[in-house]
């Protein structure tokens, strides 16, 4: 495979003045802190009718500028992860800028058939950021309309999410949410796979399960399928994300900007979820979500304010009795539009963890519905037939 080779590396600053402070984190900013980035990827076709009448298509200059601007209003993407005093994760707003990288390549989409999450993928099309500190990183490749978008000023306000002073721990907290990532390291090589579920084959699924949401019902069929492996007395759970924007009491702002998730347990037999219907599985998880109120949602927040920041690992698996489903479905970030239109495919560019599965938008090509990203011991992962044969 051709290399990508880097034409400049630079940091791009806020165009104009921006607050000078330290930003307090919230406690649900802190656990994400030490975890590294997330690298994404995002693929555009050029339209072959604007590029004959567009000499400008790829123009770095604008790229910048462009950039520079939003960092007006998004500046602490600009600023650099440190600790206060005290010793608390907090974002140095100091706007030293974002890691701003240009490559070319000869490359095209067409190169790549999948789109599976590989270290190849993200040696190739994300910027190595070094150091750790800094918030965002963009690689370009030789890939903006100059037109500013209208938004929303973004709210930087992470005191929102305050603790209660004394904290409060409701007793069922440890069993509705999982409140500590445990990884350890795999036995046998990490695999990851695309399972595509085309729209048709969706609507069986969601038929099957009682007529639930897509989260609910992919997720129940996939955890059906991995409980398989495990003994039938064992104790196993789905975990997974929850926005809580609108959950908590008052709800946050729309435009809040920072992370708003809590991490959700469903729990169960092996023998309850491999010998039960995957109706019952579904409505389980539902009931699950159902039970998340302002008061338990407050309860998880002083929960991790009290916990603090661990060390732990980037790297590892789930424990074998856990699957963390992450839906990222619907999402904004399948439109963001650089003046080329939406991005044929955007996707994980490297997926290093063990037990978790992404449940992201459809392409085009496999007929719209959605794709399902299994990242876990190669061993693990032979679950095609299981997963496909409610479709037969």
């Amino acid at each position: 495979m051709d290399e990508v080779k880097e034409m400049e590396s630079c940091f791009v600053a806020p165009s104009e003045g921006t607050p000078r402070q330290g930003l307090w984190l919230s406690p649900l900013d802190i656990i994400l802190a030490n975890r590294g980035h997330t690298p994404t990827v995002y693929f555009y076709r050029r339209d072959a009718a604007a590029a004959s009448i567009a000499t400008d298509f790829f123009d770095v200059g604008r790229l910048k500028k462009a950039m520079a601007k939003a960092l007006v209003a998004f500046y602490p993407l600009a600023g650099r992860l440190c600790v206060d005093g005290d010793g608390r994760p907090e974002i140095d707003c100091n706007a030293e800028g974002a890691l701003f990288v240009v490559a070319r390549s000869e490359l095209t989409v067409d190169t790549f058939s999948d789109f599976k999450p590989s270290p190849e993928l993200r040696r190739l099309f994300v910027p190595r950021i070094e150091p750790a500190s800094i918030v965002l990183g963009i690689q370009s490749l030789d890939w903006c309309d100059g037109d500013a978008a209208v938004v929303e000023l973004p709210c930087h306000d992470r005191t929102l999410l305050r603790v209660h002073s004394p904290p409060v721990i409701h007793p069922d907290t440890h069993s509705m949410f999982s409140l500590k990532l445990n990884l350890c390291e795999p036995l046998d090589p990490i695999s990851t796979k695309i399972f595509p579920i085309s729209e048709d084959q969706l609507a069986t699924l969601k038929r099957i399960c009682g007529g639930t949401s897509t989260f609910c019902a992919v997720s129940a069929l996939l955890w059906q399928c991995v409980a398989r492996r495990l003994p039938l007395d064992a104790e196993t759970c789905v975990t997974f994300p929850v926005n809580i924007r609108h959950r908590v009491r008052p709800p946050l702002p729309d435009r809040y900007f920072s992370n708003a998730l809590v991490i959700m347990k469903a729990a169960s037999t092996v023998k309850d979820i491999v010998l039960g219907t995957l109706a019952a599985t579904a409505a389980h998880i539902k009931t699950t979500l159902g039970r998340l109120n302002g008061e338990m949602l407050q309860s998880v927040i002083d929960y991790n304010e009290m916990a603090g920041m661990s060390n732990q690992p980037a790297k590892g698996n789930l424990p074998d009795t856990e699957l963390r489903m992450i839906g990222w479905l619907g999402m904004p970030v399948y439109d963001a539009d650089f003046g080329w239109g939406k991005p044929q495919v955007m996707s994980h560019a490297e997926s290093v963890r063990g037990g978790f599965v992404y449940m992201m938008n459809g392409t085009d090509n496999s007929g719209g519905g959605v794709r399902v990203l299994m990242c876990m011991e190669a061993v693990k992962i032979e679950c095609e037939r299981l997963l496909y044969a409610k479709f037969a």
